[in-house]
């Protein structure tokens, strides 16, 4: 795949670089970060995006506050790090990957501050933050393979918004199998929504598509039904920022819209994550926090002039909750859990057998 890496530490000066995804596919632009700030700042506004991408420049933000805050004791190391930590989990409400990266952290921390020097907590969490992002990379080609196994060969495949290579470390987590099947012939047409209000489908999955060499097709998201009708889309894929423990999911607005339209046409509707998006603390979607963005995104952004009369009242949420009995399948790294499994099962490696109409 011929796309740009989207995020790595330079340690020697102390700075997160990652790719300015607010800028694509007009400009590649790089952004060096080493404040609190600057990385809560490119998460709040989408330079960085996604959730398994978020969880890791999050971990590299809260060891560069320590790291570049040179606290000669560790009581001020310990200081400086809670209140990074605090600052950055208020950068994005709805992604749970960004407060488990941030609390594997803290555990990392805690670990060490019984027996480390200021020096070596810097090691061990800059190791932490390491293994995190190493991880995702491995759990999203998992993920890949098994969604792999539930498509065939020549199917058309709708995806909304970006959950591809820009928004992990690699491979994406719903697009992770289409860059499989790329690798090995299988030939998916792909129909990518542009997701409004942001156009994170036009601007970033169009984008890195066409970079691999795939098939695929831009539509507005009004135009999902109507090539469903036509027959051109024979799953649906997605990634999400939270699952609840009933198995509703969160993900980009617009995706519950789809899981309905995929329900009544008889296409196969697959959420994609990793594992450490299953909030078992969370009962249900309705428990979910949605994250609201400023209704400049509807009226104004990417427009020469405002699209909409000036003083508009505007809703403009970041995400919707698709209701469990709407989705035909959880892909995580540990394997495939479909409707009407207990969501205790997700990630557990169980294929159900009612999978097999689908194959």
């Amino acid at each position: 795949m011929q796309i740009p890496l989207t995020m790595k530490l330079d340690d020697e000066k102390g700075e997160l670089i990652i790719l300015d995804q607010s800028m694509l596919p007009n400009e590649m632009k790089y952004l060096r970060l080493s404040g609190t700030e600057e990385i809560w700042e490119a998460i709040q506004t989408l330079r960085v995006r996604g959730a398994p991408a978020i969880g890791i420049a999050a971990a590299y933000g809260a060891y560069l506050a320590v790291r570049n805050a040179q606290p000669s004791t560790m009581e001020d190391a310990i200081r400086i790090f809670m209140e990074a930590r605090a600052r950055l989990a208020t950068s994005r409400p709805t992604a749970v990957n960004l407060f488990w990266a941030l609390d594997r952290m803290q555990k990392r921390l805690e670990k060490e501050i019984s027996q480390s020097s200021v020096q070596r907590l810097c090691t061990a969490l800059r190791e932490e933050a390491d293994a995190i992002r190493k991880e995702d990379a491995q759990v999203c080609r998992c993920i890949g393979e098994h969604s792999l196994e539930l498509l065939e060969r020549g199917w058309g495949l709708l995806t909304h918004c970006n959950a591809g290579v820009l928004a992990t470390s690699e491979y994406g987590t719903a697009l992770a199998p289409i860059y499989l099947g790329q690798n090995r012939g299988y030939g998916f047409r792909v129909f990518a929504d542009e997701t409004r209000p942001l156009l994170q489908g036009a601007r970033l999955t169009a984008w890195e598509l066409m970079q691999a060499g795939v098939d695929v097709t831009l539509i507005c998201d009004n135009m999902a039904a109507s090539i469903m009708k036509k027959g051109w889309v024979q799953a649906v894929l997605v990634g999400c920022d939270r699952i609840a423990a009933n198995g509703d999911t969160a993900n980009k607005i617009g995706t519950l819209g789809l899981a309905i339209l995929a329900a009544h046409f008889g296409v196969p509707f697959y959420v994609h994550a990793p594992r450490s998006t299953i909030d078992l603390n969370c009962a249900t979607g309705i428990e979910i926090e949605i994250e609201e963005r400023a209704a400049e995104e509807i009226t104004t952004k990417w427009y020469e002039k405002p699209m909409a009369p000036e003083g508009v009242k505007a809703f403009n949420p970041a995400f919707d909750v698709t209701d469990a009995e709407l989705i035909t399948a959880i892909v995580t790294e540990k394997g495939v859990v479909g409707r009407g499994d207990s969501p205790l099962d997700i990630g557990s490696g169980h294929k159900p057998a009612t999978f097999e109409h689908h194959r």
